[in-house]
């Protein structure tokens, strides 16, 4: 869904929140969910990797609110490199992004679209049974086919998730919830790095929700980021998503910011 009109830019330009906090959160978002060629232009993050089609492994990241230059030359060099990759070319809006870029985008007939809300939350504070419900699995294939078939996705994605996950640097925890005959019920990957766990590729399967899988894989998932030595959890969520806010909300999550992705023309 397209996001136009004015007030998206004054909603931009007045709701950058803590940007250290959202710098923080950003590199272990990158760290968590690794691209396959990552590049700079200035502060700008350029993202690709060609055998996923992922929007977080497939656009520009501004990463400085003062990094304004030469907007329409370096917007040209990036249309080029996503042409390489066969990509359309996406630019990522956060916090960090300069105002005059979102400026010259909006006049340049861009437009915002799919809002996604960064979330954290305490583990210090929140209440998790004493044992895991749920173990974390270290066999990458066992843990893709389940993605696969839970999120619904094509199965020819297999190739490039396990190269996206091998590459994952900090500790992570893959886990699966399922009962032997059904197929898997919901997936999660948790990555702890340091002080801070993401939860990422949260998913029940359709079948399966409002049982309480999603509940019990989450709760474990969070248990296990606690005692490897975590102390927040963050994850990022479609603002449409209701169910799934409303289940991490249970759990402490809240609003940390938002970020929009950018096209152009009418394929926005």
């Amino acid at each position: 869904m397209a996001i136009t009109g004015a007030d998206l830019l004054m909603q931009a330009f007045s709701s950058h929140g803590d940007l250290p906090q959202v710098r923080r959160l950003e590199a272990v978002g990158f760290r968590a969910w690794p691209a396959a060629s990552v590049v700079y232009d200035g502060s700008w993050q350029i993202r690709l990797t060609g055998g996923h089609p992922s929007k977080r492994l497939n656009c520009v990241v501004p990463l400085d609110p003062s990094d304004h230059r030469d907007i329409a030359i370096r917007i040209e060099k990036a249309r080029k490199r996503f042409e390489h990759y066969g990509r359309e070319l996406l630019v990522r809006e956060t916090p960090l992004a300069p105002k005059l870029l979102l400026q010259a985008l909006a006049g340049e007939g861009w437009q915002a679209f799919e809002s996604v809300s960064v979330m954290t939350a305490d583990l210090t504070g929140l209440e998790l049974p004493d044992t895991l419900g749920h173990l974390p699995s270290h066999d990458i294939g066992r843990y893709i086919d389940a993605s696969l078939a839970v999120h619904e996705e094509d199965p020819a994605i297999k190739p490039a998730l396990a190269e996206i996950l091998t590459a994952i640097k900090p500790a992570t925890g893959l886990f699966i919830a399922e009962n032997p005959g059904e197929g898997p019920q919901a997936v999660t990957l948790c990555v702890q790095d340091n002080d801070l766990a993401g939860i990422l590729s949260f998913a029940v399967a359709r079948e399966r929700r409002r049982q309480g899988a999603g509940t019990e894989l989450l709760t474990a998932a969070l248990r296990w980021a606690r005692i490897s030595g975590a102390r927040t959890a963050w994850l990022q969520v479609h603002v449409e998503n209701e169910p799934a806010l409303s289940l991490y909300r249970k759990f402490g999550f809240r609003e940390a910011y938002r970020y929009h992705y950018w096209r152009q023309g009418d394929a926005a």
